[in-house]
């Protein structure tokens, strides 16, 4: 680089240094300056603040005006709630929970909505039902768990648009002490309506109690009653429902009557008609839950069955509307027990007065042999023999033995009657053609040698109301409920030998009961060798008729109670040895003849029953339109 090069480099450089110190501000330019940017960053400092100030006062309005809001939606809320609960507005709002009571029979839960019992499971029972491969599964047994269940009373409060408040509505305060819980909704002031449920050791029955305090200006003056809406949906609980469905009904007790129920198969309705009620049970095949009027009884209730479909979750929908008395006194209370629990005779009979009638044994005299007679021997049975099929076989013994008498002259008439088959042939050869004539003379040979053709049938006749009641006696009585004999696991069920693949129709199902078999074939035995001396010439239908009915009552009873037909084959087995014993060991036949011989030959008073005369006369008529008929046939062929 040349001398001329560096020179002219170091004027620039010179230059611009001259021109950088005479355009720097001066000391109080920079001053200056300096005030301007603090006024600056303080008024961007107070815009900002005042930003803040502007947010918070905002925000705080907005609070504001949400507090007013929700306090004025508050305000339309209770005003709502006041307009249609009135005083108890309050009870009208709450969170539902359940409560758990129990003691060594069952256990219970409670609701704090509407105060009532929610489910009730038995611990001493179960429920049996099959699966879709038709395996039996065992659960617990519940009873009022349905939530389609209603318990609640209806209190009328004047000014409302419904007339009143339902508690099922409200949320109730609770308080538990022991075996006892309380339900309390208030209606403020110290007014209150409240339920108290109290459970007992070893027992089924729960003492229940309801209370008004200080409701006599709040509920509607005109008021004298209280009414309770008690609504029940009966749970499916036993393997053959079908038969549960006809043996489930509301059940009813007026006041110094007999009790009376709904029908059991079909929809019905029962109005007390102002009569006085001691208690109504909502009952199953084998359970039930009844309320049970105490100190005084219900002033009335109406009573509602609705059948449900087959195909339903539900057996049937029980409806009761009670009418508690109400006196408007400032502390009053109404006390009840409500029972829940098994069909057991001795327990119901404890509980209340007639409450065992529930128990569906059958009316007039078909109930009264089965709860006076037949129950308590199989009750005294029991307490000595574990087994129910061998209580079974003991009980018709006793019953053969004690129906022996008639028995014996069943078969003794039937003798008399054999006896003289060989005379009855002779003549009805002789009358083969002349029907009416066969019969006019049967008559008179059975009076020549002092027969009674009926003298075989009475008998049968006098021990029908024993069978009659022992066919409700089974499927009703809760000792056979899952007890098991033999191949049958439930004796209050029909007995499963053999399943088929496929369903019959008209009530026979897809099983095959070999009880009911050995039923049949031992009916059709009996048949055979009690009738083989008899004469059926007169009415030979009558004698295919005993074969067939056999085989048509298979359909019956091969899906009814096995117990029944336990019993009906060791009744037959006992028949086919009475039958055998007695007319080849205790019967002479040879004496029979000599009787027969020795009547035939005895002067007779020619005496005749009206019955016989008005039977003569009507077999004489017969036989005189036999003859015009005869007539008229004749002259038409020679015509």
């Amino acid at each position: 680089m040349d001398r001329n090069t560096v020179t002219g480099l170091l004027l620039i450089f010179g230059l611009f240094m001259l021109l950088q110190y005479m355009n720097s501000p001066s000391q109080e330019q920079i001053e200056e300056q300096r005030r301007i940017q603090d006024s600056i960053a303080r008024a961007d400092f107070m815009q900002d603040s005042l930003a803040k100030i502007q947010a918070q006062n905002l925000a705080a309005e907005a609070n504001d005006v949400q507090e007013s809001l929700d306090i004025a939606s508050d305000s339309l809320k209770q005003s709502r709630l006041t307009s249609e609960f009135g005083p108890f507005a309050l009870a009208a709002t709450g969170k539902e929970k359940d409560i758990l009571l129990e003691n060594d029979v069952f256990r219970i839960i409670f609701s704090n909505k509407g105060g009532r019992i929610k489910e009730v499971e038995l611990k001493e029972y179960y429920k049996i039902y099959e699966d879709e491969e038709k395996n039996e599964v065992k659960t617990s047994l519940k009873l009022l768990e349905d939530s389609k269940n209603e318990f609640g009373y209806f209190l009328p409060i004047a000014n409302l648009p419904s007339g009143g408040i339902n508690t099922d509505d409200l949320y109730f305060e609770s308080s538990s002490s022991g075996q006892s819980i309380s339900f309390k909704a208030s209606a403020g002031e110290g007014r209150y309506f409240e339920q108290i449920y109290t459970l007992k050791e070893g027992s089924y029955v729960i003492d229940y109690k309801v209370k008004f305090n200080g409701l006599q200006n709040v509920l509607s003056g005109n008021a004298d009653h209280i009414n309770l809406k008690w609504v029940n949906f009966l749970d499916k609980l036993e393997k053959n429902d079908t038969y549960e469905r006809n043996y489930s009904s509301i059940y009813y007790k007026p006041l110094g009557d007999e009790p009376g129920h709904c029908s059991c198969t079909s929809n019905d309705t029962e109005d007390a008609d102002n009569q006085r009620i001691n208690w109504v049970s909502h009952s199953n095949q084998f359970f039930n839950s009844s309320l049970i009027a105490k100190e005084e009884p219900f002033q009335s209730a109406k009573m509602e069955t609705l059948m449900l479909d087959a195909e339903e979750e539900n057996l049937k929908e029980l409806k009761t509307n009670f009418l508690l008395p109400y006196g408007r006194a400032n502390e009053e209370s109404f006390s009840m027990d409500f029972y829940i629990g098994p069909n057991d005779f001795e327990a119901l009979a404890s509980t209340a007065e007639d409450l065992e009638y529930i128990i569906p044994f059958g009316w007039s005299i078909f109930g009264t042999i089965n709860r006076w007679i037949i129950r308590p021997i199989f009750s005294f049975l029991s307490t000595y023999i574990g087994s129910a099929g061998i209580v079974i076989l003991v009980l018709t013994f006793i019953v053969k033995l004690v129906l022996y008498p008639l028995t014996y002259k069943m078969l003794h008439s039937q003798s008399k009657m054999g006896a003289l088959k060989p005379q009855l042939e002779n003549m009805r050869g002789k009358f083969k053609d002349d029907q009416q004539k066969q019969q006019m003379e049967t008559m008179k040979l059975y009076r020549e040698f002092g027969v009674n053709p009926l003298g075989g049938c009475m008998p049968m006749v006098l021990q029908m109301p024993i069978w009659f009641a022992l066919y409700r006696f089974f499927p009703a009585s809760i000792e056979f409920r899952q007890a098991s004999f033999l191949w049958a696991t439930d004796l209050s069920s029909y007995d499963v030998f053999f399943r088929l693949p496929f369903e019959i129709p008209f009530g026979f199902g897809s099983h095959i009961s070999l009880f009911t078999i050995l039923w049949a074939t031992t009916t059709l035995i009996y048949t055979f060798y009690n009738t083989k001396h008899m004469d059926f010439s007169a009415n030979p239908a009558m004698k295919y008729m005993q074969y067939i009915m056999p085989i048509f009552f298979v359909g019956f009873f091969n899906s009814f109670a096995s117990g029944l037909t336990c019993y009906l084959l060791f009744s037959n087995l006992f028949n086919i040895t009475q039958t055998i014993v007695t007319k080849n060991y205790i019967i002479d036949q040879e004496k029979i003849k000599r009787e027969l011989e020795e009547y035939r030959k005895k002067p007779k008073e020619e005496k005749t029953s009206k019955f016989q005369q008005r039977l003569q006369q009507a077999m004489e008529e017969q036989q005189k339109v036999q003859a015009q008929r005869e007539a008229q046939k004749k002259k038409k062929k020679r015509k």
